[in-house]
């Protein structure tokens, strides 16, 4: 499931192509995906200018001028692909439709954004601008990883007490949005605390260590286009990297990194996830 980084690095591609671009036409070519769609989906979106493209947790946000907002959800295997004479480096001709091509979207610029999702849990909704953080898929979100929100004294407090393992608490999203299983590993590795540590027994000084580092963590992903372990692919069509320096996911039973550690990377399943960590450095 692409995390805030993969979702993030699609936004971004998308920014140049959509921002300030009239939809002249929205092809939808099924009544749903992981839900139904909107009523009149396409006549709602079709002669709206996208004023703005942004970003909450995992979710794309498209502004639009009819006020409202259309809601993307990329799912596992979700894609955003870009063709068309658009800006910027992408000069592709529109290829031929594809199976699992559920909506498309062509722009007054020429471009065309389709949304391909061969396992359809992805997700679109259209909402009121105004009201969107009443949408019941926003609405319990905790704050962003990469804002104001989000800092020492928020993340001591959600730790107070709380009974449940620190990889738990950090994947809840009313904690803290967008981080998945992924950065989660990766972060906890580089703080050196067990993802089986039960938040509330961290020390408040361990838990502030934990705040720089997730955005460290965040940012060093998002530069680098996101992980693609299965289906993520960039706006661009091209593969993120940042799996290529990964310290603890996916490398059970190789050496740990951690500067005169001696152990292994070990893998827990917690909670259905499969947890990645050095059980000698990480306490």
């Amino acid at each position: 499931m692409p995390e805030l980084p993969e979702v993030e690095t699609v936004r971004r591609g998308l920014a140049p192509v959509l921002e300030g671009a009239r939809i002249v036409k929205a092809a939808v070519n099924r009544p749903d995906l992981r839900w139904p769609f909107p009523e009149n989906m396409a006549a709602r979106l079709e002669g709206a200018t996208v004023k703005a493209l942004r970003r909450r947790s995992k979710y794309i946000l498209a502004d639009l001028s009819t006020g409202e907002t259309l809601l993307v959800h990329l799912g596992m295997s979700g894609r955003m692909q870009i063709s068309g004479e658009v800006v910027g480096s992408f000069h592709h001709t529109h290829p031929a439709a594809q199976k699992h091509d559920h909506v498309v979207l062509d722009t007054d610029a020429g471009a065309r954004i389709t949304f391909n999702d061969a396992r359809r849990f992805g997700a679109m909704d259209l909402m009121d601008t105004a009201t969107q953080d009443q949408h019941w898929l926003i609405r319990d979100l905790g704050p962003e990883p990469l804002g104001n929100g989000f800092d020492e004294a928020h993340l001591i407090a959600a730790f107070k007490d709380k009974r449940s393992p620190v990889k738990t608490a950090l994947l809840d999203q009313r904690i803290v949005s967008g981080l998945g299983n992924i950065y989660v590993c990766e972060a906890l590795w580089r703080a050196g605390i067990s993802p089986l540590r039960q938040a509330g027994k961290i020390s408040a000084p361990r838990v502030a260590k934990l705040v720089p580092i997730i955005r460290d963590v965040l940012r060093e992903a998002i530069e680098a286009g996101g992980s693609s372990l299965r289906d993520h692919r960039q706006a661009s069509g091209e593969l993120g990297y940042f799996q290529h320096t990964f310290r603890a996911y996916g490398r059970e039973g190789e050496p740990c990194q951690a500067p005169d550690c001696a152990g292994k990377i070990n893998r827990k399943v917690q909670s259905g996830r499969s947890s990645f960590y050095c059980p000698a450095c990480q306490r």
